[in-house]
């Protein structure tokens, strides 16, 4: 399954987190969205092209939207009103740039990224002609590169690290395709997110005869033993250097 707004692999990978940002090898921190000068030289590593940028997760929310049987009739009519069903699950006040992808019959994959920031990026790009030719939540990108070999349900954290061993990020969970997807703005432990979000799931999709079997983790250096398989994602997996 992939996304509308997903990658090609001829165009260069700009990596761009809240703590950082990896463009070939230009390497560095950030403490929040990147500023224009902190772009255009991360942007200056690459060749020029196509660049296709990997976001943090909570920059380009994401949803599940189910049970959407008729839809209305026009391209732009489905925009808005996929538009209005994202924000309004979300509860969202600035306007987003949205984009869906129906992933099984009357479930759909929403994605968004603020219209502002959305288009600072498109206008950096251009200026330094290096168009953004794709742009991919982290989460969505990392499953992607999982998912050709994803034989057993599963669960993939995307975590992003606020403060000293703490994380924010997204849960994503599938059995024959995407079936749960939630994201958390606020910073829990590891031990926490096991306790007060990793198990609740994991017994949802019990329930759901969509037990998982593996648990993949980005963003920690290491993870408390628990019920689950654990296997860690480095960069080079994420970067498409090799595992």
């Amino acid at each position: 399954m992939r996304h509308p707004l997903s990658a090609t692999p001829d165009a260069s990978l700009l990596w761009l987190e809240a703590h950082r940002v990896i463009a070939a090898a230009h390497r560095r921190p950030l403490s929040g969205e990147p500023t224009e000068e902190q772009l255009g030289l991360a942007l200056a590593a690459l060749p020029l092209g196509p660049t296709r940028w990997v976001v943090e997760d909570l920059w380009t929310p994401s949803v599940l939207l189910r049970d959407l049987t008729e839809l209305p009739k026009g391209a732009e009519a489905q925009e808005a009103f996929f538009r209005w069903r994202f924000m309004q699950s979300l509860a969202l006040e600035a306007p987003h740039f949205v984009q869906a992808m129906e992933i099984e019959s009357g479930t759909w994959l929403a994605s968004g990224i603020r219209e502002e920031l959305r288009e600072s990026l498109l206008q950096l790009g251009l200026r330094l002609d290096r168009s953004l030719h794709s742009l991919t939540p982290r989460w969505l990108h990392l499953y992607n590169l999982l998912a050709p070999s994803l034989d057993l349900p599963g669960i993939l954290l995307s975590l992003s690290p606020v403060g000293s061993g703490m994380y924010a990020g997204t849960l994503v969970a599938w059995g024959r395709t995407l079936c749960l997807l939630r994201q958390w703005s606020e910073p829990l432990a590891p031990e926490a997110w096991i306790q007060e979000r990793l198990a609740p799931s994991a017994a949802f999709l019990q329930r759901e005869s969509r037990t998982p079997q593996q648990l993949y983790i980005w963003g920690a250096p290491a993870w408390p033993e628990g019920n689950l398989p654990v296997q860690l994602l480095g960069d080079r997996f994420a970067l498409g250097e090799g595992s």
